[in-house]
């Protein structure tokens, strides 16, 4: 049986799919940070199969959920204070997002451009699309890697 404390203040991140977990991790900046980090993966699930979770014990206001959202925006994230759930935050897809991931197309303002903030629009929320804002290009997993 694994035993994890249970944190004061943080926030406990759920149903992660499964292998997720070091993403969000590194895009949230948890390496960065001096505080109790609990990362488990391939939990078992009875809605998901295998799912990893994140208990985070730090200052609540610093999570980001607009990258969360990105991520994954079918994630639980419970909000806890004095070692109690208080709230539970539903995450819905960012109209835009800065900074998460590069655009890849040679031909972009940003590639030339370097100071120039990488901004990625919503362009069809029902197909989770996202597009540079500058270009249009398309984002895929396959051909933008992330910070």
């Amino acid at each position: 049986m694994l035993n994890i404390g249970q944190i004061e203040e943080g926030f406990v991140l759920d149903h992660i799919e499964a292998g997720k977990s070091l993403t969000i991790y590194h895009h949230l900046g948890l390496d960065k940070l001096d505080n109790t980090v609990a990362i488990i993966k391939n939990a078992k699930s009875n809605k998901m199969g295998k799912k990893d979770i994140l208990k985070v014990e730090c200052n609540t206001d610093m999570l980001d959920l607009d990258i969360l959202a990105f991520i994954d925006h079918n994630i639980t994230v419970n909000v806890i204070e004095a070692g109690k759930i208080v709230a539970k935050k539903d995450l819905v897809l960012p109209k835009e997002i800065k900074n998460v991931i590069k655009c890849r197309n040679p031909r972009c303002i940003t590639s030339i451009e370097q100071e120039l903030p990488h901004i990625f629009v919503l362009a069809d929320e029902k197909k989770e699309i996202y597009r540079c804002k500058y270009c249009e290009e398309k984002y895929t997993e396959v051909n933008a890697p992330k910070y």
